[in-house]
């Protein structure tokens, strides 16, 4: 029988996981906009460079999510990976600050993201357990909520210093504060309590892809096709930059963006429930593919007001909902497993991804760098469409086997 809280989408678990994304993307979303900048102003950074940087980092990440997915599936814990990695986060804010050359920024950016690579598998798993299957996405779609917000909120508090400072590197030192508040949230936390035979608890069984359903692999394809195109979001404001738009308005765009994406990823999550995951996954990708058409035209700022707002749409239409598919697709015993695997494929191909768009940058312009992610979008909305059907006795969606 399902306990109490889980019937509710907003119960204890789910707005502490909230509260702790929203600190920990505070502390992130400040420096986020900047960065890039930081890198090609102030360290002298190549975009090919800025582009390998997001791509290694979110890989290192991503590396880690497979293992540190089943790491926690096999001890049934999720609350010390959560902690450990929002604490890896944290203190790698400063360290960008103190950066001299751009490796140095690597390296902080890497631990960074060895931190999400510990925590994601595990809080997703976490979150997906905090509620009934009938609302999990809408769990997923509230935690996206109450995650994007602060990503709008870091960016005003960057507004407020730089009208305050010119000095970029002061900033990445404040970060560490809503970084260490997301880690004594972590505390809060408690793991749900579930009965693991103490064999188990010897040693982590090694990951066999052979052991995945055919209807998850048929994602993890469909998925990942789009990923090894869609490069960081930080070549989105850097073509706001390069047509001349100020820093300051940059980093309001950027706001602008988070805000639709926090606002419209309720309706989504509840709207995967109702519907299922297919279709709107096929919606946010399709909007993904017409958004980056735009970038590869845009010049001028009323341009960059739509497209931003744009592609909030796109986020709060896959990013929480893909999530929630993967669980779907999964062992129930093997979530963090699954959801880890789904993250590593993804981290390494936005490596891809990332680095390609910054060497199409260099070489013939950002116009080609757009048009890269937006035919990989369509070739991913072709595999879903050709691998996926909707089974009519029920609105999940499964795959073809």
């Amino acid at each position: 029988m399902k306990n109490e809280s889980e019937k509710t989408v907003l119960n204890p678990t789910v707005i502490k996981l909230g509260l702790i994304s929203l600190f920990a993307d505070i502390a992130s979303e400040m420096l986020y906009p900047i960065t890039p900048i930081f890198l090609t102003t102030v360290i002298g950074a190549s975009m090919a460079s800025v582009g390998f940087i997001e791509g290694f980092a979110e890989a290192t990440a991503s590396l880690l999510k497979t293992f540190a997915g089943m790491w926690s599936d096999q001890i049934l814990k999720r609350k010390p990976f959560i902690i450990i990695g929002y604490l890896f986060s944290a203190l790698s804010k400063p360290l960008i600050g103190f950066a001299s050359t751009w490796p140095h920024v690597l390296f902080a950016r890497s631990l960074d993201r060895i931190g999400k690579g510990l925590r994601t598998p595990p809080r997703d798993a976490l979150l997906a357990e905090a509620v009934s299957e009938k609302k999990r996405g809408a769990a997923f779609g509230w935690h996206r909520a109450m995650d994007t917000m602060g990503a709008v909120i870091g960016p005003l508090l960057a507004i407020l210093y730089l009208s305050l400072s010119n000095d970029l590197r002061i900033i990445f030192y404040w970060a560490l504060v809503p970084g260490l508040i997301s880690v004594g949230i972590a505390f809060l936390i408690s793991d749900k309590k579930t009965h693991l035979p103490s064999a188990n608890r010897q040693k982590i069984q090694f990951f066999e892809f052979r052991s995945l359903s055919p209807s998850f692999k048929s994602y993890l394809i469909a998925w990942t096709v789009f990923a090894m195109t869609n490069s960081s979001d930080a070549f989105l404001l850097m073509k706001a930059k390069s047509v001349g738009i100020p820093l300051i308005e940059v980093i309001l765009l950027y706001c602008f963006y988070n805000l639709v994406y926090a606002w419209l990823s309720p309706y989504f999550g509840h709207l995967s429930d109702r519907i299922g995951r297919k279709p709107v996954l096929i919606l946010g990708l399709l909007v993904f593919a017409a958004v980056y058409v735009g970038f590869s035209i845009a010049t001028d700022r009323w341009h960059f007001w739509i497209l931003f707002g744009v592609y909030g749409f796109y986020m709060s239409a896959t990013d929480g909902v893909g999530k929630a598919f993967a669980v779907d697709l999964v062992d129930p015993k093997k979530k963090a497993t699954g959801l880890g695997l789904f993250g590593t494929l993804t981290g390494v191909a936005t490596l891809i991804a990332s680095t390609v768009s910054g060497v199409l940058w260099d070489q013939f312009g950002s116009t080609i760098s757009f048009l890269y992610g937006s035919l990989g979008a369509v070739l991913s909305v072709v595999l879903l469409l050709i691998f996926v059907r909707t089974d009519s006795k029920s609105s999940m969606l499964k795959f073809n086997q």
